[in-house]
């Protein structure tokens, strides 16, 4: 089944390069840029640059994902069987899945309007805020993307505790992938190697569902790179920012991050929502992951609320300004973040699957990157 999430990266890489190409041109036409330097949080830049890539980004997921949905319910079982007996046999479990396919997608559409509504006539933080738990919330509570279902045991209330901390986990992320996007190719750099990186996850978890997902965003951020590169030619702007952390949010809460065997045993790879793990640390496999990006976040947060400042509020004190400060380049400071993303990474897909004390040395090992880069940013004379 390897080929198929590769055939899915293809085909969205594909549709992201050809869309690209298609909406810079008419964002350049129609006057539809984003004059870098009118927003707190982004570089000042002479060039207008279109800010429309979201359009491509969406549309390379949400196309293929449209045309298996309906290829697996139009086309009978001795179709499938024929072109693929491999293939025929999760035909099932992607009925299953069909729901949460259709959830996402909606999900997905809703902030990716909202965010080309805000990049043509800002909406401000709260109303986006607010759809965005809107969202998280109707994809927790109807959709069934939560963490921790097993808290279903304790009755209504950890039910209702097990939503709250999903809708928590999907807004946070969403938002941390929105604040990366601030300079050139960070964003899709980002997001890039964490889909890399839950692609192989999932596909060592056997779960080809979650694996498709993260290959389309895989393909469908690679394409959009080859043109936000330093310097960059189009930005995905909030339509994609916003599609990109949704969609993290969710592969992460569906993917399997845990051991249900014996500690370093190949497969037998359950969530954490199927039951308790025995590899109880699987559970910080997305932190890990996602280490980086949730930096960002947290210290952006703190240094604003040290400042009084809305934590919502635009400003140059990102992770990646706090490098340029110190005097990196950008295509070096890009550098240094999408290290850091798979260092940090690289240990959180492992982590469910190795003893105790393995995991100890991964954790201890991506606690060392993070300082590093602090000390980086903090350490020394400016």
């Amino acid at each position: 089944m390897l080929w198929i999430c590769l055939a899915a990266a293809a085909l969205s890489f594909g549709i992201s390069v050809t869309l690209c190409t298609a909406v810079r041109r008419l964002s350049l036409r129609r006057g539809l840029v984003d004059a870098a330097g009118t927003e707190a949080h982004k570089p000042a830049t002479d060039t207008p640059v279109p800010n429309t890539g979201g359009v491509a980004v969406f549309w390379a997921i949400a196309c293929p994902l449209i045309a298996a949905i309906v290829a697996v319910w139009a086309l009978p079982t001795d179709t499938w069987s024929a072109w693929s007996p491999a293939l025929a046999t999760h035909i099932p479990g992607l009925k299953a899945s069909t729901p949460l396919g259709g959830w996402l997608l909606a999900g997905l559409a809703a902030l990716h309007l909202t965010g080309l509504v805000d990049d043509r006539r800002p909406l401000g933080a709260w109303p986006k805020l607010v759809i965005q738990l809107a969202v998280a919330a109707t994809l927790a509570g109807l959709g069934g993307m939560r963490v921790l279902s097993l808290l279903d045991h304790w009755g209504p209330a950890g039910s209702v505790l097990a939503v709250a901390i999903s809708i928590g986990w999907i807004v946070v992320v969403t938002n941390a992938m929105n604040f990366l996007d601030n300079m050139d190719g960070l964003a899709a750099g980002v997001g890039a190697v964490i889909a890399g990186l839950y692609l192989a996850a999932t596909l060592m978890a056997g779960q080809w569902f979650v694996a498709a997902l993260a290959a389309l965003l895989l393909g469908a951020l690679l394409g959009f790179l080859l043109f936000n590169l330093p310097p960059a030619r189009l930005y995905m702007g909030d339509g994609g920012s916003l599609v990109a952390g949704l969609l993290l949010a969710v592969i992460a809460i569906r993917t399997a991050y845990v051991q249900t065997g014996d500690p370093g045993a190949p497969g037998d790879l359950t969530r954490l929502d199927v039951q308790l793990p025995s590899a109880w640390y699987g559970l910080l496999m997305p932190l890990m992951v996602l280490a980086v990006p949730l930096y960002d976040f947290v210290s952006v947060v703190v240094i604003r609320a040290a400042k009084g400042q809305s934590p919502m509020t635009g400003d140059h004190n990102h992770f990646s300004h706090r490098l340029l400060r110190r005097g990196l380049g950008k295509r070096s400071a890009l550098a240094v973040v999408l290290l850091a993303t798979l260092a940090t990474g690289l240990g959180g897909v492992l982590l469910g699957r190795v003893p105790g004390w393995m995991a100890s040395v991964l954790g201890t090992q991506a606690a060392a990157v993070l300082a590093m880069l602090a000390l980086l940013e903090f350490g020394g004379e400016r």
